[in-house]
């Protein structure tokens, strides 16, 4: 009877541990179908389940294939009060990642620009650097009594990248700058050890169990008199939104940096130099002007002009390549620079969006120059800068990009 009784009880645990589990499945399926005609599960929702489920419905919509591009029968309305319940009910529900996702949707499915144009919408509102690049684009049309709470969101998202990165990038570039000047005589505490074993290892003593150094191989310090010049060229078309504001905040790290002359230029059809506002990576931000066509030939010219020092001097292009201007001069200027010692990288984007659109022929073009092209991440932009200041092969990241790789 013992026996029974247990595998009786074993059973019933099964059983209720299967239907908490097809109910979950149930519940889930509800949630991502929404309910009314696409519902089909049989599964109410209730309590904080359905305030989640009303929040997405706002947005999507709450009639058949939810989330599609064909159904958008939103609830949010037009008006700030509603929007700003809304953003305060997500902000409740859901995660910030995903947070995020749902105010650019609702900025793109529903018009919903105009509202950001509003102090208490901007304070309502989650943070992150699409939401900046929306501001940017907005600058323009900005009422004055929006401007500064405009700043504060801005400044807050710069400061958290300025945290994520800045102490990362200093050291990495300060070692590539130290490196950089290699000498044959090195002091002791300059000695690299690991390359003068590699280079003496044919000094080899068995019978010693040690290597005889014929060779020394080591670095000096770079003193403080000794820059290296870096120019940032942006490309400030629509499509580059977060590559101009991770740019920009990279621009304001290097300017920090003695050892490093920092150069930043935005463009689209005309050149706007913002170095002498490097200071205030926020102040570069509102100086640029996002949208309008792409010019990179124009743009090249202009960095080409300031060059004083090119064999320490290094060109950082950032743009998807849809060239509005001359082609075969912008390809002539990449090709001189390189000629004359200009270590020159083009990134097809400065962010963390993926694999980003781009020109893949001027892509390819670049590539035949011996100029890489490719999508970068703010978190290996330091090792690509570190590389193009000691002159070795960029740390292109693996892809199927025309190009990538190709040195």
């Amino acid at each position: 009877m013992t026996g029974n009784t247990t595998t009786g009880t074993a059973a019933t645990g099964n059983a209720t541990t299967k239907d908490s589990a097809a109910d979950e499945r149930l519940r889930r399926w509800r949630l991502v179908l929404g309910g009314e005609s696409a519902d089909g599960t049989g599964r109410a929702l209730s309590g904080k389940d359905a305030a989640m489920d009303g929040a997405l419905s706002a947005l999507y919509g709450a009639g058949k294939n939810r989330g599609s591009s064909t159904s958008r029968s939103a609830g949010l309305g037009a008006s700030a009060p509603s929007v700003a319940r809304w953003l305060g009910d997500i902000r409740t529900y859901f995660p910030s990642s995903v947070v995020q996702v749902m105010q650019r949707d609702a900025i793109d499915r529903l018009g919903l620009s105009a509202l950001l144009l509003e102090p208490e919408m901007l304070e309502a509102v989650e943070a992150d650097v699409h939401l900046v690049g929306t501001l940017l684009s907005l600058n323009k049309a900005m009422p004055e009594t929006t401007k500064e709470t405009a700043r504060a969101v801005v400044r807050k998202v710069v400061q958290d990248i300025e945290k994520r990165l800045a102490t990362r990038t200093r050291a990495t570039l300060t070692g590539a700058l130290d490196r950089s000047a290699r000498i044959s005589r090195p002091r002791h505490r300059d000695i690299d050890w690991d390359r003068t074993i590699r280079a003496n290892l044919k000094n080899y003593l068995p019978e010693h169990g040690t290597v005889v150094p014929e060779r020394l191989i080591g670095y000096g310090r770079a003193a403080q008199s000794v820059k290296k010049e870096v120019v940032l060229c942006i490309d400030q078309s629509g499509s580059m939104a977060a590559s101009v504001v991770y740019a920009s905040v990279f621009g304001a790290v290097l300017a920090s940096m003695r050892s490093i002359a920092t150069r930043l230029v935005v463009f689209d059809t005309a050149v706007v130099d913002l170095t002498d506002q490097l200071d205030d990576p926020v102040d570069v931000l509102f100086g640029t002007q996002l949208g309008g066509g792409t010019d990179i030939n124009r743009a090249l010219a202009y960095c080409q002009s300031r060059i004083t020092r090119p064999a320490d001097t290094v060109v950082v292009l950032i743009s998807d390549l849809y060239e509005g201007g001359i082609r075969d001069e912008m390809l002539k200027r990449v090709a001189a620079m390189k000629a004359s010692g200009v270590q020159f990288v083009a990134l097809l984007a400065l962010s963390d969006e993926g694999a980003p659109a781009y020109d893949r022929e001027h892509a390819a073009a670049l590539a035949a120059l011996d100029a890489p092209a490719f999508a970068c991440t703010p978190d290996l932009f330091p090792e690509v800068m570190a590389a193009a200041i000691e002159k070795r092969p960029i740390p292109v990241p693996d892809s199927d990009l025309p190009g990538s790789g190709l040195m």
